[in-house]
């Protein structure tokens, strides 16, 4: 069954789940929190027998984008139970993500990956000049100027992502 759930409705019950999926999948750079660098807005899940096995968190931005401010949804946090992969868990998950993005103030839904997975839904690499506050753990390292090497961008609406413009994500990446 896929959830759509607001951060602060979170039962602490979820929120241990998602950090045991979250470390399961990437390691233990959470933690035991159940996001890496900042609370996202929303959770996008997968339940299956009571249990979470399938994750996206959603985050809304303001970001600059060249000259201009720009709402835009990021997602981040995707992963899948090692024993649920290859039955399309992380693909239902990612079209209901975007179903909901279309629905917000965001313009684009953006990225940082490189799974096949994102281009076949739609999304598309962008090597923007790419400004970042750059952390460890919990806590800000520096600010990073760099062309962007994993940013994938889904226009939600008719605009188009302007390609040679600077991106200042205005704080740390998703």
């Amino acid at each position: 069954m896929i959830e759509i759930i607001p951060e602060w409705a979170l039962t602490a019950a979820d929120e241990t789940q998602i950090a045991h999926l979250l470390t399961l999948c990437f390691g233990d750079n959470f933690d035991q929190r159940s996001y890496l660098r900042q609370r996202p807005h929303l959770r996008v899940i997968h339940r299956d027998q009571g249990q979470i096995t399938a994750h996206i968190a959603i985050l809304l931005r303001a970001v600059r984008l060249g000259p201009d401010m720009v709402d835009t949804a990021g997602l981040a946090e995707v992963c899948t139970h090692p024993n649920q992969r290859g039955q399309g868990l992380a693909s239902r998950l990612l079209q209901t993500a975007i179903r909901h993005c279309r629905t917000s103030p965001a313009q684009f839904l953006t990225l940082f990956g490189t799974a096949p997975l994102y281009a076949g839904h739609g999304f598309a690499g962008h090597s923007n000049i790419l400004t970042f506050v750059e952390m460890t753990n919990t806590h800000t390292t520096a600010i990073t100027t760099e062309p962007a090497e994993t940013l994938m961008v889904l226009p939600l609406r008719a605009q188009i992502w302007p390609a040679t413009a600077p991106l200042d994500m205005l704080g740390p990446l998703f």
